[in-house]
């Protein structure tokens, strides 16, 4: 493929466009890696709980 082709990294700088084949970021040289940041879990919310039917005396 050639200029035209979104896709490739000679499409990218042709249409002026960056993605994952001509990423924008600078990518860090060696050095002490980040550690990983972990995203907080979303709250579980508790299953509803079905209360126990009183019984009437009769």
């Amino acid at each position: 493929m050639g200029k035209g082709d979104r896709k490739t990294r000679k499409g990218k700088t042709y249409i002026r466009s960056y993605g994952n084949a001509r990423p924008h970021g600078v990518k860090s040289s060696g050095g002490a890696a980040k550690p990983a940041v972990k995203k907080a879990a979303p709250a579980k919310k508790a299953a509803p709980t079905k209360k126990a039917a009183a019984k009437k005396s009769a």
